[in-house]
């Protein structure tokens, strides 16, 4: 078996695949009055949900393209399909999902990570749903896991209406406004007072159709004295065409609560991934984000965590690799509002072949948060002279009584260290790949096993051909 050295070489059949498209109904492409109604006629969504898609798209025709980052010229709404619904109706079993669909997500790993380690999994598939169950014991403690469409219209439907979008409003920039136009799919959860999930509910979104956007809203409340671990994974095969990504996260938590979200993100390279995520976060509460980006042609995405409550706190922690043809701009943001609250952004980005990573963080601290502290580090790791990477951080302190740091760095791989791994018997790939895995290992270690193993593999492949 030869050693592969090209990136030609290399098998990335399970996200690059591709299923023959049978999708029951394509929504025209473009973006106009008619097509946003059709689509919500098409959810049954209730009145209130087509007035507020519809003022979502006047405020997304009066706002302009962001022009402070990665160019996105190559985004044409005019060609991007907003809702392709797949040739099925949600399953609660695995059994009754149609073979090619299953296939997909078997390839992917999704139901063997379901039935070792998860409480809960929703699988979308272009723009739906196509399966979702929790365990039984999770559902017995009265937490809430289902699709947004079911929360919308069923007994949470009040509590959906009075949390929709607050977060994250259309009016915070463009494709916030898109989102609140098309959004489709996306999951539900609601944790009750006091009840701590042992094991982590997945949602896993899977973008097949060629020239469409995905556009699933996630939002999640977790009550006072709550926890939670929520993990979320995406990826879709390279097409010739641009794709969309511009999804919303909203995060709730309560008083004394706690909820991880970690993201494994490998879109293909001919993606736009412009998502939106936020989190509010009540007195004595917790906010921990593991993010990794690994995907995407264009991303503009930075996590936001509003600390309001008293001694609330968030962590961030993030890996970011920008291959040939990728402009990643990622980051986090920060807001302190609650006394005593503290946070702390600890990022990594690694870049070669001319891939660009750019950092940004902000991070602001009111005048009434008396006793904040914050903490920002960024370290960058260039593999070549044709790589970028860039550091923009921002702080607005208005407080004299805070404590805000902030440190970066940027480097190159060691030629002794390669030459020392190349002495103990590795390739010089390897020897390569090896201090990149050691790089993220920061992020690894704050994975459920099968997701830190898969975020190394992306490494390694990442890695693979970066010499030959």
């Amino acid at each position: 078996m030869k050693e592969k050295s090209q990136v030609e070489d290399i098998d990335r059949s399970i996200y690059d695949f591709k299923d023959d498209e049978k999708d029951a109904y394509r929504i025209k492409a473009g973006l106009t009055p008619e097509i946003v109604q059709k689509l919500s006629k098409e959810k049954h969504d209730p009145a209130w949900m087509e007035l507020f898609r519809l003022h979502s798209l006047q405020i997304y025709n009066e706002m302009a393209v962001p022009d402070w980052g990665p160019s996105i010229e190559g985004l044409n709404m005019d060609q991007i399909v907003t809702y392709v619904r797949p040739n099925t109706k949600m399953k609660a079993k695995w059994s009754d999902v149609p073979e090619d669909i299953k296939n997909t997500f078997e390839r992917l790993g999704i139901p063997e990570a379901e039935r070792k380690s998860l409480a809960g999994v929703g699988a979308q598939y272009d723009s739906e749903l196509v399966y979702h169950n929790v365990r039984e014991e999770v559902a017995a403690q009265g937490v809430v896991y289902t699709d947004m469409e079911s929360a919308l219209t069923g007994e949470y439907a009040d509590m959906v209406k009075k949390h929709f979008m607050k977060l994250v409003k259309p009016t915070d920039h463009k494709f916030a406004a898109l989102h609140g136009a098309v959004w489709s799919g996306g999951s539900f959860v609601y944790v009750p007072k006091g009840v701590s999930v042992e094991i982590p509910l997945q949602s896993y979104f899977r973008l097949n159709a060629p020239g469409a956007g995905q556009f699933e809203h996630t939002l999640i409340i977790v009550d006072e004295g709550a926890d939670l671990h929520f993990i979320e994974g995406c990826s879709a095969p390279k097409y010739n065409v641009a794709n969309l990504h511009a999804g919303c996260v909203e995060l709730f938590v309560g008083k004394n609560a706690r909820l991880r979200y970690s993201t494994i993100e490998n879109w293909s390279k001919n993606m736009y991934n412009l998502n939106t995520k936020r989190a509010l976060v009540e007195e004595g509460g917790t906010i921990e984000w593991v993010s990794g980006s690994f995907g995407s042609h264009v991303s503009y995405l930075y996590p936001m965590s509003i600390l309001k409550g008293r001694g609330s706190k968030m962590e961030f922690t993030g890996i970011t690799f920008a291959g040939k043809g990728q402009n990643l701009d990622t980051g986090a943001k920060v807001v302190h509002i609650g006394e005593n609250t503290s946070s702390y952004i600890n990022t990594k980005s690694i870049s070669k072949d001319g891939g660009i990573s750019t950092f940004r963080s902000s991070v602001v601290v009111n005048k009434g948060a008396e006793s904040a502290k914050s903490a920002v580090s960024c370290q960058s790791l260039m593999l070549d002279s044709e790589s970028r990477s860039d550091t923009i951080p921002a702080m607005d302190i208005r407080t004299k009584n805070a404590n805000v740091g902030h440190e970066a760095q940027i480097g190159s791989i060691s030629d002794e260290a390669v030459f020392y791994l190349m002495s103990r018997g590795m390739s010089e790939e390897d020897a390569r790949a090896c201090i990149v895995s050691g790089f993220a290992d920061n992020v690894s270690k704050e994975l459920p096993l099968e997701y830190a193993l898969e975020m190394n593999n992306l490494i390694r492949l990442e890695m693979k051909g970066s010499i030959g």
